[in-house]
């Protein structure tokens, strides 16, 4: 919460000492609005959604989350209308926004070829897990890290979004860093690097 879209791309650079980019792949960092957060006492902050409090145990601020993925929907179709096929797509992000991307995906674009959640979680009774209990399609890879150590998104809630998504017919990789806190680090950028070639290879390279 807080950062921008340009921020995490410095962020991540900054750990690689170079940006993460592909010759193939175009990489998009989007910017949430600013609007009030309750958990800072209603002060403004660039989130994609509101929440009553950061704790998996309370419900999901439903209406926030639903007209940020409508915003997010717009930025996909604009790729779409670029000629970018939707399994040639993949959404994901830190911490809230890798709780962004589960709810955009796994509701309302199953037809993209992956997503990655770094540092997030979904609430117990996420939107997410009563969308996924009526679905019957083959849905999007999930790439999840979380560190031991993170204080404010706790590894057991991490833990427990996987393994629930995973109940519901999702294939996930919980990747677990020891040590970590609510942040990024080099291991994790690399293997999200290598999942990410691996998801959208080089057209034409067949991945066996």
């Amino acid at each position: 919460t807080g950062d921008t879209g340009q921020g995490a791309r410095t962020w991540i650079k900054q750990i690689l000492n170079q940006d993460m980019a592909f010759q193939h792949i175009k990489v998009i960092y989007p910017t949430a609005p600013s609007r009030p957060y309750t958990p800072m006492k209603g002060a403004s902050s660039t989130v994609w959604f509101d929440r009553y409090k950061i704790s998996n145990d309370c419900p999901e601020h439903i209406e926030s989350i639903d007209s940020m993925c409508q915003g997010l929907t717009d930025l996909i179709n604009d790729e779409i209308k670029n000629g970018i096929t939707k399994d040639r797509i993949l959404i994901g992000g830190f911490s809230m926004g890798g709780g962004m991307a589960m709810h955009l995906a796994y509701r309302f674009h199953q037809d993209v070829a992956g997503v990655f959640a770094l540092s997030s979680f979904l609430n117990k009774d996420s939107a997410v897990y009563q969308a996924l209990k009526k679905n019957e399609s083959v849905l999007p890879e999930l790439f999840q890290c979380h560190g031991t150590a993170d204080q404010l998104v706790l590894y057991s809630w991490g833990e427990e979004t996987n393994r629930m998504l995973k109940s519901l017919g999702v294939s996930t990789s919980l990747h677990t860093f020891p040590n970590l806190n609510h942040e990024l680090n080099r291991t994790e950028i690399e293997k999200l690097k290598t999942w990410i070639l691996k998801k959208l290879p080089v057209e034409g390279e067949k991945s066996n």
